[in-house]
């Protein structure tokens, strides 16, 4: 169904990142449509920076940010024509006049006119944000509107406009998140909590995880979640030693964890969640070792978290207490500050503890200031907090016991002014809590 209108924080967006940089040209590509098969696409999912931008979500657009003489600047779309044959078959679409009156672009063009009208909008500009290597034809596009840009100028000595990757610009606006984006992401949050809780009471031995992952898609859907956030981890016993585990086509058995790592999407934002436990009742003296050992980590981490700390030292929060963790029970020898310094851990933790979370899983944002050195957390933030231990099948140093148990606690956390929100609380996660949901 089309929108009758569209919220008015979609221009203002425009507007920031116009200001941010107000010599500058963006131009912002849909992504293309991809062939499944003959006839067939690929589910169509709008390019993050564009519907940041406008909340627009057909294929077969560009969306130019342009400047104009005296400071201000125009936004351009280019969208498809109408065409009743083809809405027939895949839909209503907005065309020229229905984009225009409803998104509020300043100048709207069928998708066919870009590459001609696309240097003129140029004229203005002292560069051009736009990101290469997502769409040859594109780039190619691009490439030749910039020449003809640079020919119409005449003999003036001047070469093609510098193209630069608008990620960094955008990523510094969609790291800090509106009162409207919170909300989304927090809908996100209850609803892939709400699945996560209802998977662990009803997994048993003897399901498949495919089984697993239809229940996941069937609870984000139910309740309100268009897409996944990403492909859904579903990985029992030794599996879950593998980190992006995709095969999810394995029998669940007794006495084995299974990890689930799910997110569902909820208007273009999206939720993280990593939760292990039992497929049988209990679990075993090992697992519940190392299982309380990844959820001490975890949540002294989030009780970190503040406006002020580093992304970098919640990290090697996590690795100290980890390692130290791991020469209690003899699995490193050492001691911790040494094991530490040669990143010894890595062997059973060999991935980060967050990552920015918003449109994207892994959202953009820079994490470093230009110093290198790790930047301080804002409030607006939004991240992961996701330590794990993975003890692999073929580590004869490792004690039988331990082998094949892969376990990561994973939240989203908000950062507030006084500290942070857990947006992802609603998920149990004492060991004790989620023994009682198997009962």
């Amino acid at each position: 169904m089309l929108l009758t209108s569209v919220p008015k924080f979609f221009k203002d967006r425009r507007n920031k990142a116009m200001k941010s940089n107000p010599e500058a040209a963006f131009i912002f590509p849909a992504n293309p449509e991809t062939l499944r098969n003959p006839d067939v696409t690929y589910p169509f999912r709008q390019e993050s920076n564009l519907f940041y931008l406008t909340g627009f979500e057909e294929p077969e657009s560009v969306l130019m940010l342009c400047p104009m003489k005296g400071g201000s600047y125009k936004s351009v779309m280019f969208v498809r024509q109408r065409d009743p044959d083809r809405e027939l078959w895949d839909g209503e679409r907005y065309g020229v006049e229905g984009a225009k009156k409803i998104f509020g672009f300043d100048e709207v063009f069928p998708i066919e006119d870009f590459e001609k009208r696309m240097p003129d909008f140029l004229m203005s500009a002292q560069k051009v944000f736009y990101r290469v290597g997502m769409n040859e034809d594109m780039d190619r596009t691009i490439l030749k509107g910039l020449d003809t840009a640079r020919k119409s100028m005449g003999r003036s000595g001047r070469g093609l406009l510098p193209i630069l990757d608008p990620n960094e610009v955008l990523g510094e606006l969609r790291l800090f998140k509106s009162a409207e984006e919170v909300e989304f992401q927090r809908k996100a949050c209850q609803i892939t909590a709400l699945a996560h809780k209802q998977i662990i009471r009803e997994v048993k031995p003897g399901m498949n995880e495919s089984e697993v992952e239809a229940m996941i898609d069937y609870y984000f859907r139910k309740n309100g979640c268009k897409r996944l956030g990403y492909d859904s981890i579903v990985a029992g016993g030794k599996n879950a030693c593998c980190l992006h585990y995709r095969s999810n086509n394995d029998e669940l058995r007794d006495g084995e964890l299974l990890l689930i790592d799910a997110g569902g999407e909820y208007n273009y934002y999206t939720a993280d969640i990593t939760r292990t436990f039992p497929i049988g009742k209990t679990f075993t003296k090992p697992q519940a070792t190392i299982y309380d050992l990844v959820l001490k980590a975890q949540m002294e981490v989030i009780k970190s978290v503040r406006p002020g700390a580093r992304l970098g030292d919640l990290h090697m929060k996590a690795c100290e207490i980890l390692t130290e963790g791991l020469v209690g029970l003899g699995l490193l020898k050492g001691k911790v500050p040494d094991l530490l310094k040669t990143d010894a851990f890595k062997r059973f933790y060999p991935h980060g503890t967050g990552h920015w979370l918003g449109m994207d899983v892994h959202d953009v944002g820079l994490y470093r200031n230009p110093a290198g050195e790790s930047r301080p957390l804002q409030a607006g933030m939004i991240f992961t907090v996701e330590p794990g231990l993975y003890f692999q099948s073929y580590d004869k140093e490792v004690p039988e016991e331990y082998r094949n148990i892969g376990i990561r606690i994973e939240d989203d956390v908000l950062v507030t002014d006084t500290g942070c929100e857990v947006l992802t609380k609603d998920v149990p996660k004492l060991r004790e809590e989620i023994e009682a949901l198997k009962k």
